[in-house]
């Protein structure tokens, strides 16, 4: 077909040359728009090949060393170190393998040599420098920056596969409150998907609630908290609002990344069920130990009727087994108190009433009571509040007064005494 003109003439260009031009484009159109990102090179490849191909023929068609078209030839083969020393050398080989041929046919002469060398070689060998020149410092310092990002996205990729991997929700938010990761947990506890949650705002995907299923106020939010402190926190008495209503008690903690205020990253799990289980169990031990109790006391109270002499007349032995066994009886009394007052402060039904107290006459009457223990283990007892420590004419009792549950109080240096 005719086509390409110069001054001189007109070239004729065969189909196969357009055709080779029009599937190397095509190509390389599909490769940029369509193509995976792991096809890439390979396409590329395979369209910088067939181009080869199209200007080879070209040239063969339109006067070999004499064609015009050699500089079109001159100017793709120096990119050829793009791809590797492996096209280099081979296309280096077929420059040799031309040069042979014409050697052994004897049409090698010196516009020949010359054209080849300039054509040919000259190309091949500037894109060597041009892409595979670099020095070894060079090259360490690529090597390196290479292994560095290679190293980077394995820790990456083994990171998030243990993100997506826990049980527990994990959502990352940067210094503006905006999520910029969200976990497979966090999506199915919140109810959001990952790309619709991805670039919001956390308040939009985290409702959190409080005790009175209010929502929360800055100065109660623990992430805002964490922004403006840089420091962890922790809470178990939040509740989450999902995207469908429901409502779930949940554990969460969140830490601070960086800097101050660079962001945040947040790790809750549900405990609606757990909260249920051990209120179930706390109000099956207080059941248990005030039932407990009342047949404890009746064996304590019938055991003090036997040790009453208005009551009851039995023998020093007698009387000696059944003073351990009310002694017992008292001691399995107050574990069955302690356990019910340790569940009561667990659920948050330990009833406190506050009154004001001298701490020093109420110590002296909680250790006049205990002195018969003391004097029954051959121990002997003091108690003697400290003396101000004034002159002697102006000496006068300390006085400490609290406002404290007078049960509690007594429980607790009763304790410390015994």
């Amino acid at each position: 077909m005719r086509g390409i003109g110069q001054p001189g003439g007109v070239f004729n260009v065969s189909i196969l040359t357009v055709s080779l031009a029009v599937v190397s484009l095509a190509i390389a159109i599909t490769s940029y728009f369509w193509a995976s990102e792991r096809y890439y090179t390979t396409s590329a490849l395979a369209a910088y090949i067939i181009m080869l191909a199209s200007v080879s023929v070209l040239i063969s068609e339109t006067g070999g060393g004499s064609s015009p078209f050699l500089a079109l030839w001159m100017i793709a083969s120096v990119f050829s170190g793009v791809f590797g020393m492996a096209l280099l050398g081979l296309l280096g080989a077929g420059i040799i393998a031309i040069f042979g041929y014409l050697l052994f046919s004897k049409q090698l002469d010196a516009y020949i040599i010359f054209t080849l060398s300039l054509g040919g070689l000259l190309p091949l060998l500037m894109s060597f420098v041009l892409w595979h020149g670099k020095s070894s410092t060079e090259k360490t310092k690529e090597r390196a920056y290479y292994d560095l990002a290679n190293e980077l996205n394995q820790v990456a990729n083994k990171s998030e596969v243990v993100i997506n991997a826990i049980s527990d929700g994990v959502i990352a938010i940067g210094n503006t409150g905006q999520i910029e990761l969200i976990n497979p947990a966090a999506e199915r506890l919140v109810g959001w998907a990952h790309q619709d949650a991805m670039g919001l705002d956390y308040k939009s995907v985290m409702q959190l609630l409080g005790k009175n299923d209010h929502e929360l106020e800055k100065s109660t939010d623990p992430v805002f908290e964490v922004l403006t402190t840089n420091q962890p926190k922790r809470s178990n008495d939040l509740q989450l609002q999902t995207s469908s209503g429901k409502k779930v008690q949940i554990e969460l903690v969140v830490s601070p990344i960086g800097r101050l205020g660079a962001g945040a990253i947040m790790v809750f799990r549900d405990i609606t069920k757990e909260q249920a289980e051990e209120r179930a169990q706390a109000e099956f031990i207080s059941t248990a130990s005030h039932e407990m109790r009342t047949p404890v006391a009746s064996i304590e109270g019938y055991l003090g009727l036997a040790l009453n002499p208005a009551t009851a007349t039995i023998d020093a032995k007698a009387h000696e087994y059944i003073t351990k066994a009310h002694e017992s009886a008292e001691h399995l009394g107050r574990l069955f108190q302690d356990l019910l007052d340790v569940t009561k402060a667990d659920d948050g039904r330990m009833q406190n009433n506050p009154k004001v107290l001298d701490v020093v006459s109420f110590t002296a009457d909680v250790v006049e009571g205990l002195k018969p223990k003391a004097d029954e283990k051959q121990l002997r007892l003091f108690f003697k509040a400290a003396k101000d420590a004034r002159p002697k004419e102006r000496n006068v009792e300390p006085i400490f007064y609290v406002d404290l549950d007078k049960d509690h109080l007594r429980e607790v240096v009763a304790n410390l005494v015994e």
